[in-house]
């Protein structure tokens, strides 16, 4: 590998970033991390009919809180800035002059009309129109190959639009190399005259990226499949320019989770998940999007599924933390086809991140939600609430619906579980057991669980008739922990209190 890998991450200000982006960003991450290299964040938005004003620091924020953040870009060790395309916009007129001069483009002053003349020339005889060597000197286009240079020079001083196109060769065979598809072959001829540059001083992607990438010493170009017919172009650029390519690498698309094609927005608003790392807000429409951040997935899980979108690392393990996902990527371990979106398995991530972490970090997060619920109680009874529910929770917001009866008398009773469960003679059996409960006096859950076990066993009858309405009566549902260690933490006033509300109420 060669010692001074710079990649970059180069995406459109035009909304919010979506996963696949994020992927991208990462995996050009981790190729960077691994190698000792340079992340690059460069912001494309030559397309200025659709940029939005926030989008990229929400691309920033987005990296930021992915733990993936950039050591080159917008106002960050900027050595080979700017790093806004906008910002370079002088730079692309001069290496467009560059290719005009060295024969490899050409002027056209082609109107939109005469074009789509053309194009429905072509479709009336069953055929595709394609701007390249087939047509572009017959004459019926109007460009600086057929016109003289006096000719092209006086409709430029006359302000007519144009562009410069790139001359793409005829009759070559071009021999691509792509880190994850290997060796593609490409026939010229099928190559259409791209454009490059428009008249209102505005490049194209293909020329921009091109110039930004040789000029930013970018050793490999990562990027999404969606950019693969391109390649030919860009090859051939680096050929007109004199200069070394990079090498390339186009990354599989994320599908949908079920049927075909791309995963969209559409699809997780269908599905009801976020395509989003954060939450955004349309600033024209103020339609907020879901994010990942606020439905509450944990960073790291977010980047070990992504990492799994498209790549796997030839072992059993799946769970990575973000230094293991760096030593273990390798883009030979790319998969060339599409990766299936799975929601479930983005939860499965997430479980999985939050039984590994501490009890105390996990408190941590859950005492904000207490403390607008209005509750207040101390750490340590926090953490032991947490110790005991967290198995059965995806998200820290799971938290209240799994442990609220640690800390509110329930008010309610599950119909379904009462009507089985609370039957005639229950409420004597509970207020003989009122009785027995007070006599405790070690009410540790062990001590307790000892002697209401006795009690019923002297009793002879079912565990069922006095556990089932007892853990109804205390969580107000068949659900929860360990019964004993509720009864435990709650304490007896309160377990006597819960009895006395179910008599009263059941």
């Amino acid at each position: 590998m060669e010692s001074n890998v710079r990649v970059r991450f180069a995406p459109s200000p035009t909304g919010p970033l979506h996963i696949g982006g994020v992927r991208t960003a990462l995996y050009n991450y981790l190729f960077a991390k691994k190698y000792n290299g340079t992340f690059i964040l460069r912001i494309e938005d030559t397309d200025q009919t659709r940029y939005v004003a926030n989008a990229e620091q929400y691309i920033i924020d987005s990296l930021e809180w992915c733990n993936i953040p950039f050591d080159e870009g917008p106002g960050k060790n900027e050595k080979f800035g700017p790093y806004r395309q906008s910002e370079r916009k002088e730079l692309y007129k001069k290496y467009a002059t560059i290719l005009i001069n060295s024969g490899w483009a050409y002027y056209a002053f082609d109107s939109s009309e005469s074009l789509d003349a053309e194009r429905k020339g072509h479709e009336a005889e069953g055929k595709t129109f394609i701007y390249n060597w087939h047509n572009r000197e017959k004459g019926r286009l109007v460009n600086s190959l057929v016109l003289t240079a006096d000719e092209v020079q006086t409709k430029i001083n006359a302000g007519e639009n144009y562009v410069i196109r790139f001359k793409s060769p005829q009759d070559e065979t071009l021999i691509l190399q792509d880190e994850i598809r290997g060796t593609i072959k490409i026939d010229t001829n099928t190559l259409d005259d791209k454009i490059l540059f428009k008249s209102d001083g505005m490049p194209t992607y293909h020329l921009a990226n091109i110039v930004d990438d040789h000029l930013m010493e970018i050793s490999h170009v990562i990027r999404g499949e969606e950019w693969l017919p391109s390649m030919p172009l860009h090859v051939l650029l680096y050929k007109a320019f004199g200069w070394n390519a990079p090498k390339f690498a186009h990354l599989p698309l994320i599908l949908k989770p079920v049927g075909k094609g791309k995963l969209s927005k559409r699809d997780g608003d269908k599905l009801g998940f976020p395509v989003f790392p954060l939450a955004y807000t349309n600033e024209e429409t103020n339609e907020v999007s879901r994010g990942y951040k606020e439905d509450g997935y944990f960073a790291d899980s977010f980047i070990n599924m992504l990492a799994f979108l498209g790549w796997n690392p030839g072992t059993e393990q799946e769970i990575f933390s973000l230094d293991e996902l760096v030593q273990s990527f390798d883009l030979k371990r790319v998969s060339k086809s599409g990766a299936k979106f799975n929601p479930d398995k983005t939860k499965w991530f997430n479980q999985q991140y939050m039984q590994s972490k501490s009890d105390a970090e996990l408190t941590d997060l859950y005492l904000p939600i207490l403390s607008e619920k209005g509750i207040s109680k101390d750490k340590e009874f926090v953490q032991k609430v947490v110790s005991s529910i967290k198995e059965r929770a995806i998200f820290v917001a799971d938290f209240w619906d799994l442990s609220n009866f640690f800390f509110e008398t329930p008010t309610e009773f599950d119909a379904k579980a009462s009507k089985k469960n609370w039957k005639e003679g229950t409420a004597e059996l509970m207020t003989e057991l009122i009785a027995v409960i007070s006599s405790i006096e070690d009410f540790s859950s062990a001590n307790t669980e000892k002697e209401i076990k006795e009690w019923i066993t002297a009793k002879e009858i079912g565990f069922g008739k006095v556990m089932q309405p007892l853990r109804l009566a205390l969580v107000g549902k068949l659900a929860g922990p360990h019964l004993f260690d509720i009864i435990a933490m709650i304490g007896k006033e309160e377990t006597i209190k819960r009895l006395e509300n179910a008599i009263k109420n059941l």
